[in-house]
């Protein structure tokens, strides 16, 4: 087998179906499977799995022993020579896996591989590539310079190597995987992907970024960015430091610091509220159904004219594909006013997000 596709999820049921919706479409021509390792979500998402997807290989955990356990598990399990670890919260092309397996074979001595990484709103995440969080550099972004902490060296389309991606995405041999021994189980939730990153790179290969390709990352959905996330974060990224680099007082010093200033300056984000006047449905058939559960007027459209001021754009991936989508909501960002939201294919819900800070936003309906 090619690829294992490994997600891991926990409580985003609605979130994970998209995905693999999106997956699905991706792995059509390629020998690959799906794996979705569930942390003991109390929703149903693992009903769904068995019941939308029976070819979905589940794992049912039946406790939350975080991100690193979970995705351990998962590629254990998993028959493909490259994996992706993938978070449930994401939408990919259906060229991604197939633009990456390509690229990846052309490099030499290939760790980690990761594209490009866009929210809800269409905007790039420049956590996509990121330089390796020494203290220094660590200390500049809590200050509010941020430069050196992401790989600027490389344009957000551009193909080059950088040193560590972001855990929501992440494409490598399986056997790279292996040879580093996964993801640090020391780590619940958040550093163990700069873990990974930076043992990928002592261990002798290259990570490489590929931004040609690009996928959306609704960031945010199994936890909110709030000062627990904070506290969690920069205690992970305590453990990190105490792994990797070579302890003195002047170092201890600028971590402690650098893990409480930003714990305690942190604040609760606050849900950006949209307003939305028309609601625009990107479609090639019929889709009067959405009308009784739309507050606003609706208007159905196989191409998208010119956009009025406070337009919400829902893309129906029945008719379109998750490439053109994907395309659409980066080619619209600028306009600001402008929102969207995708309806995956035989589906009973929609999912947006107007924020890579806020819990992205479920219209659930019922098909008559």
């Amino acid at each position: 087998m090619k690829l294992s596709v490994v997600i891991l999820n926990y409580n985003v049921r609605y979130f994970l179906e998209l995905c693999l919706k999106s997956v699905e479409a991706a792995i059509v021509d390629l020998d690959a499977e799906i794996i979705v390792v569930d942390n003991n979500s109390s929703d149903d998402s693992c009903q769904m799995v068995k019941t939308t997807f029976p070819e979905v290989v589940l794992i049912e955990n039946k406790n939350n022993d975080g991100f690193s356990k979970g995705n351990n598990l998962g590629v254990a399990q998993a028959k493909g020579e490259y994996i992706c670890i993938l978070n449930p919260d994401t939408v990919v092309a259906e060229n991604t896996f197939s633009t990456l397996l390509q690229f990846i074979k052309q490099q030499d001595n290939p760790g980690i591989v990761g594209c490009r990484l866009i929210d809800g709103t269409g905007h790039f995440l420049p956590e996509s590539k990121r330089n390796i969080p020494k203290p220094k550099v660590a200390l500049k972004k809590l200050l509010g310079n941020p430069y050196d902490y992401y790989a600027n060296q490389v344009d957000e389309f551009g193909i080059g190597e950088v040193p560590v991606f972001v855990g929501a995405f992440m494409f490598m041999e399986k056997a790279v995987y292996e040879a580093v021994g996964g993801f640090d189980e020391d780590y619940f939730m958040y550093g163990e992907d700069v873990d990974i990153s930076y043992k990928v790179l002592k261990a002798g290969y290259k990570n490489y970024y590929n931004g040609t390709t690009s996928i959306i990352h609704y960031k945010g959905e199994s936890t909110l960015k709030d000062v627990k996330y904070a506290k969690r974060f920069y205690g992970a990224m305590q453990i990190f430091y105490k792994k990797h680099f070579k302890s003195n007082w002047l170092f201890n010093t600028i971590v402690w610091f650098g893990i409480k200033a930003a714990y305690v300056l942190r604040s609760e984000p606050k849900q950006q509220e949209k307003r939305v006047d028309t609601f625009l449905v990107l479609s090639k058939r019929i889709c009067d159904f959405l009308i009784p559960f739309l507050d606003k007027p609706v208007e159905v459209v196989s191409e998208l004219p010119d956009l009025k001021p406070y337009t919400e754009i829902i893309f129906d991936a029945h008719t379109f594909s998750y490439k053109s989508i994907i395309e659409l909501i980066d080619n619209y960002k600028t306009q600001r006013t402008i929102s969207f939201k995708i309806l995956p294919n035989n589906a009973h819900f929609m999912i947006g997000s107007n924020s890579s800070k806020c819990r992205g936003e479920i219209m659930l309906f019922e098909k008559n």
